[in-house]
């Protein structure tokens, strides 16, 4: 029971914070000066790479191209269903380029952290570690 909890936990807990933080009325302004954009494109970072981790069993091995492009579909579909999720609050708007803001950030992502794995299983395969 601990092991999926361990694998999937950090997803749930990064869905759970962008839920709270798309239910807040009124952002006017993010710390330090971030742009909005810029908040998207970071929160959905982290959940994409959350989403390969967890998807991949927390195994190197398991981040094969499939499950990077699901883990990245995931992530987006989550944005389209976020963005619509501020359609039911008040002061919160849908936009367009939040949604592509999260789908950046999840596929730059995705994409760092598979070639990462790549080359790590690539390199324990040479070792004979696997």
């Amino acid at each position: 029971m601990i092991r999926p909890l361990w694998v999937w936990g950090p997803v749930i807990a990064q869905m759970a914070a962008i839920f709270y933080a798309s239910s807040l009325p009124d952002i006017s302004a993010l710390p330090g000066g971030i742009s909005d954009k810029v908040g998207h494109f970071v929160g959905y970072a982290l959940l994409g790479g959350l989403m390969l981790r967890a998807m991949a069993g927390a195994r190197v091995s398991g981040a094969t191209p499939r499950v990077a492009l699901w883990a990245f579909l995931l992530s987006a579909l989550y944005g389209l269903t976020d963005e619509g999720h501020q359609l039911l609050v008040p002061g919160r708007s849908a936009a367009f380029d939040d949604l592509v803001a999260d789908a950046c950030g999840a596929a730059v992502a995705v994409a760092f952290c598979w070639i990462v794995t790549r080359a790590v299983h690539h390199r324990r395969v040479r070792r004979g570690e696997v």
